[in-house]
C-alpha cells in the first residue's frame, strides 16, 4: 500500500482533516501544531481528536506529520528566539501525546552567521531539554536545501545533530525530494547512490517520513521552490522511482505541492496510478 497524504489545514479541526484526507484518497497528512508564522496553538478539543483516532483505526491509516512552526529557529543568534523554540517545541510534544505514536517534523533553523556548529549545539541544547523518555512521538529533524545560513543542508549535518542527542530512539529524520535535490543530491540519476549515502552517513531506520514534492530549479541551486508533481526538475519518472523504491516501502509520503485540495487528489490518484510496489 501506498501510504500518501498532504499538508491539510486545522482551521476545522482534527476530524474534518481525517476526512478531508480519506475524500482525496490518503490514509495519512501533515497539519501545523499552530499559526506556521505565529506562536499560540488551539486548545485542544478531546471529542474532536476522538474523532480522529477513530477515522484513522477504522480506515487503516499511516502515522500523521505534525509540522513545527516556520518561526521555530532553535539556532537563532537572538536568545528569545531560542527560548521560543525551546517553549514551542515543549509544548507541540505534550499536545501530541493526545494523538500517541506519530510523527513531529521541524526545520533545523539557520545559524544566522554563528557557523554550523554554533548552529548545531544550540539545536542539540534544545532537544536534549525538550525530550522526554516517556514520549511516544517520534522528532524528525527535515533535510534543508541549504539556502542562507540553513543547517541541515547535509546528511552530516542532520547525522551529527542526531549523534549529540541524548534519547537518540526519539528521533528521526523526514527527507523532503525538493530539498535534497536543491542541496545537490541527484535522486533523479542517481536515487540508488543518494539512499546509500543516506544509509551510510545518517542510517535509513531513521527515515521516517518523505516530504514528496517537485522542484521548481535546477540541481544544487540552493533556492527550496516547491512544484507539482511532473513539473519541474524531478520530473514525473523519478516521482515514481522514489515512490516504488524498496527501501523506502511502508514510508508515508506527505504532499507539499503548490495546490489546492482539489489539485492534491489529482496527484495523489496519479501517484497511485504509478505505484507498482505490494
Amino acid at each position: 500500500m501506498l501510504n500518501i497524504g498532504c499538508h491539510l489545514s486545522t482551521t476545522k479541526g482534527f476530524e474534518h482533516m481525517g476526512k478531508e484526507a480519506l475524500s482525496i484518497g490518503g490514509n495519512t497528512f501533515q497539519f501545523f501544531t499552530r499559526n506556521p508564522r505565529g506562536g499560540k496553538a488551539k486548545e485542544i478539543n478531546q471529542k474532536d481528536i476522538d474523532g480522529l483516532l477513530k477515522i484513522m483505526k477504522e480506515n487503516n491509516f499511516s502515522q500523521i506529520l505534525a509540522h513545527a512552526p516556520y518561526t521555530l529557529n532553535a539556532c537563532s543568534g537572538t536568545e528569545s528566539t531560542r527560548q521560543f523554540a525551546i517553549e514551542t517545541m515543549k509544548d507541540d510534544l505534550e499536545r501530541m501525546e493526545y494523538l500517541p505514536n506519530n510523527l513531529y517534523n521541524f526545520h533545523p533553523g539557520s545559524h544566522v552567521k554563528q557557523g554550523v556548529e554554533v548552529g548545531i549545539n544550540y539545536i542539540v541544547d534544545m532537544l536534549n531539554q525538550v525530550l522526554k523518555p516517556e514520549q511516544t512521538t517520534t522528532v524528525l529533524l527535515e533535510t534543508m536545501a541549504g539556502k542562507g545560513t540553513e543547517v541541515g543542508r547535509t546528511f552530516e549535518e542532520i547525522a551529527e545533530i542526531i549523534s549529540k542527542v541524548e534519547l537518540k530512539d526519539k528521533m528521526g529524520v523526514c527527507l523532503d525530494t525538493c530539498h535534497i535535490h536543491d542541496g545537490g543530491y541527484d535522486i533523479v540519476n542517481d536515487l540508488d547512490g543518494v539512499l546509500e549515502e543516506f544509509d551510510r552517513v545518517i542510517g535509513l531506520d531513521r527515515l521516517k517520513a518523505i516530504h514528496l514534492n517537485d522542484s521548481k530549479n535546477p540541481i544544487n541551486s540552493h533556492k527550496d521552490r516547491h512544484e507539482k508533481i511532473g513539473e519541474g526538475f524531478l520530473g514525473e519518472e523519478a516521482i515514481k522511482r522514489i515512490i516504488n523504491h524498496p527501501k523506502l516501502k511502508g514510508i508515508p509520503f506527505f504532499l507539499e505541492t503548490p495546490n489546492d485540495i482539489e489539485g492534491y487528489a489529482k496527484e495523489i490518484e496519479l501517484l497511485k496510478s504509478l505505484y507498482t510496489l505490494e
